[in-house]
């Protein structure tokens, strides 16, 4: 805050960007059903609600305006102004981003929440400012677990020669590959279509997806191996940001909090309800002792290094402790 004289009269002027009426275009990959979605509406309604309509969130969910590496390149050229991508989005831009999704680098939730909101953010948001985006906060997708209609998956030998459908992300693939799969990148709106003509023996993903997609009708066996985590992590274009005054910015980053928060609750708290109606559907749902997994990932881990960065993967393990 600083005063200017005007014809005698002292006036008080807040440094910065000013107050104005702005809206936003939030987009994400969730689908309407997911608490992806519902986060976000929570998000929009706050937001109009605290900063008096002063600030309007329009949402675009299930990739409304693109798949999700278009939204992201959009939000980074001005096009959106919001957008929810994952790690294995975020790291074509900055590699220290693929750290995350270093397979088994997280014991539970709890230790992701803890180690992304504290230190990783520390480290990471200053990465992302310079790439055009500023980062709220981290949401949730989750872990991800193998589906497969071949058999019940109860250690590492269990998964050698299955033929696994993933995501292009290096770091699934090589945590697949490392258990002895072979894999192969499908696009996921084709993914039900080959689970059900066996182009592919199984795929993994979060619970979540799994239970709203109701891939259980073309695989009969699910393992909790929650082998890779990550989430999805609220940006905004760093222009659009400046647009905002500091009241409207303190507000948006804690209502992208406070939403933040509603996610999570909500997945954790759902996907226990999921995976047991997932069994009462017929799925044989198996959860093996994670250790000889991971003991497996040696040479996963160096492959997530050389692509992440080895003085980030360095930095990354030491936030873990």
């Amino acid at each position: 805050m600083r005063t200017i004289l005007s014809a005698g009269v002292m006036l008080a002027v807040t440094t910065g960007a000013m107050a104005q009426d702005v809206t936003l275009r939030l987009a994400h990959f969730a689908a309407e059903s997911h608490p992806g979605h519902t986060a976000a509406v929570q998000f929009a309604d706050k937001v109009a609600e605290r900063t008096n309509g002063s600030v309007t969130i329009e949402l675009y969910p299930a990739n409304q305006l693109g798949s999700p590496p278009e939204q992201l390149e959009q939000t980074i050229l001005g096009a959106i102004d919001m957008n929810l991508p994952t790690h294995g989005g975020l790291d074509k831009y900055e590699r220290a981003f693929g750290t995350v999704m270093t397979p088994f680098a997280f014991s539970s939730y709890e230790h992701a929440h803890e180690v992304l909101d504290g230190p990783f953010t520390e480290w990471t948001a200053p990465l992302l400012e310079a790439q055009g985006l500023i980062m709220l906060s981290h949401w949730e997708y989750g872990f991800r677990n193998i589906t497969n209609s071949q058999r019940p998956i109860n250690s590492p030998d269990d998964v050698k020669g299955l033929k696994l459908r993933t995501p292009p992300e290096l770091q699934i693939v090589a945590a697949m590959e490392g258990l002895g799969a072979a894999t192969t990148q499908i696009a996921f709106p084709e993914l039900p279509n080959a689970l059900n003509q066996g182009v592919v023996d199984g795929q993994e993903n979060p619970i979540g997806v799994i239970y709203h997609y109701k891939l259980d009708e073309f695989q009969k066996h699910l393992a909790l191996t929650r082998h890779v985590y990550n989430s999805m992590v609220h940006v905004v274009n760093k222009n659009s940001w400046d647009k905002l005054s500091a009241e409207q910015q303190t507000i948006l980053r804690e209502e992208s909090a406070a939403a933040a928060q509603l996610m999570r609750d909500a997945v954790l708290a759902q996907e226990k309800a999921e995976i047991a109606e997932l069994a009462e559907r017929g799925m044989d749902v198996t959860e093996p002792d994670l250790a000889p997994f991971a003991a497996l990932m040696g040479a996963a881990r160096e492959r997530v290094a050389e692509y992440s960065g080895e003085e980030n993967m360095t930095t990354f393990l030491g936030l873990l402790e």
